[in-house]
This record gives structure tokens, C-alpha cells and sequence, in this order.
């Protein structure tokens, strides 16, 4: 190899109805002797040895979620917010409004946590599809999920992996308290953050509000969604 060699992850894209796979080019790494290229779905799954991640899965798994940190939150996006949070960043919240809400007789505040940041994951590939977007639910729906399953593959496919797919698939069924707990997070995180945009920006982001209307499910949902509709009141 020569001294300045190349870096590639293998990515999925979604050139029509299937996903196929394209290399980018992510890194240029020099003065290294050696490079690697980072493998197919299918061979980071070999890579696993027995229930564990691999450091090589793990590695590449981490890497592709470094997309997350860089996706800009579409709405935001959409209504010309400067410096709009990234995906991690709600999801970090959202984790965080886990952690810290009030004991609920039956449910789980680990998995809650855990949900809340998984539950946006497949948009490291997919990007945050919005509404707005004009792509039916099914197709997102089926879109994510490909991505999802892609991104499994690429953790080795054991009991983590397994575990990532069941709570992704959980809140997006809605089959479950903590699925409904975290769908509430998801919604009171966006009104939050547009209360903190139209404070900090003088922005009206009114629509963000109007369309969670009536849509909390759970009682600290409607309780946290409450104190933050008072205090745009008083602004």
C-alpha cells in the first residue's frame, strides 16, 4: 500500500425500492502502512464470536452512528433554524427524560431509557423523514427497517443486536408502556426544543406545538407538555 491510503465503510442507500449498498470514502489515513476496508453487513456478522460484539463490529456499528451526530433534525431544518440540534441530540434528551421521570407502576425505566435511544437509529441511513417529505408511512416504515436490519447485521447479529431490533420494533408498534412513555419523551423533547428556538431565535414554531395537540399518551407526557405550553405563555 502506499503511504496515503484510503478508509471506505460499505453504506446502504436507497437508490429506489431496495437498498443497495456503495461505498464512501470516510477517511484518508497517512502514514499508516496498512489499511482496511470495512466489510459487508454479512461479514461483520461472522465476525462475532458467540453472543458478544466483536471489536470489529462494534467499531463499524459505532461508526456508522457517528451519522446521527451529523443529521440535522429536519424540521428544524425545514423552518431555517440556525444551528438546529443533530438525531443524537434528541435522542440524548429524550434519554435523559427517562431516566429522571417519576417511577410508573409497570414500567421498565431502563428500557425507557434504552428506547429512547435506539428509537431513531435507522435514520443514520435513512436521514429524518418528515411528513413533509411526501413518502408514505409504509414506504418510511419499510425503509427504516431495512436500514435497521442492515445496521444489526453490521453489530453481529447476536443478543445485543437482538435487543436493538426488539425496542426499535416496540415503539414503533406502540406495544408497550415504555413504547408510549417514549413516544410521549419524542413529542415533549420537540415542543421543548421549539419553545427554547422561538425564545432564543424569536421564531414562531407554533405548528411543532398544534401537532402534538391531544396526542400524549401518558401522564407525565401530559404533565411535562402542560408546564412547557405554560411557559411559552408567559414569553
Amino acid at each position: 500500500m502506499s503511504e496515503s491510503s484510503r478508509v471506505f465503510l460499505g453504506m446502504p442507500t436507497f437508490a429506489s425500492s431496495h437498498i443497495g449498498f456503495k461505498y464512501f470514502r470516510t477517511a484518508t489515513v497517512t502514514s499508516a502502512p496498512s489499511s482496511r476496508v470495512f466489510g459487508m453487513a454479512s461479514e461483520a456478522s461472522s465476525s462475532a464470536h458467540g453472543d458478544g460484539v466483536s471489536a470489529s463490529s462494534a467499531i463499524d456499528f459505532l461508526t456508522l452512528c457517528h451519522r446521527l451526530k451529523t443529521t440535522k433534525r429536519a424540521g428544524w431544518v425545514k423552518r431555517e433554524v440556525k444551528n438546529p440540534e443533530s438525531v443524537a441530540d434528541h435522542m440524548f434528551r429524550m434519554g435523559l427524560m427517562a431516566l429522571i421521570a417519576v417511577d410508573m407502576p409497570g414500567v421498565d425505566r431502563n428500557k425507557c431509557v434504552k428506547m429512547a435511544i435506539v428509537h431513531d437509529i435507522a435514520e443514520a441511513i435513512v436521514g429524518d423523514i418528515t411528513p413533509s417529505d411526501g413518502i408514505p408511512k409504509l414506504e418510511k416504515s419499510r425503509r427504516e427497517r431495512e436500514a435497521l436490519d442492515y445496521m444489526c447485521n453490521l453489530l453481529g447479529g447476536g443478543s445485543r443486536a437482538k435487543e436493538i431490533a426488539e425496542l426499535w420494533t416496540e415503539y414503533e408498534e406502540n406495544s408497550s408502556l415504555e413504547a408510549k412513555v417514549v413516544k410521549d419523551f419524542d413529542k415533549v423533547e420537540m415542543i421543548l426544543q421549539a419553545l427554547e428556538y422561538e425564545n432564543e431565535q424569536g421564531k414562531d414554531l407554533d405548528e411543532f406545538f398544534t401537532s402534538t395537540v391531544g396526542k400524549f399518551q401518558t401522564e407525565v407526557g401530559k404533565a411535562w407538555a402542560s408546564e412547557i405550553a405554560s411557559r411559552r405563555k408567559e414569553h
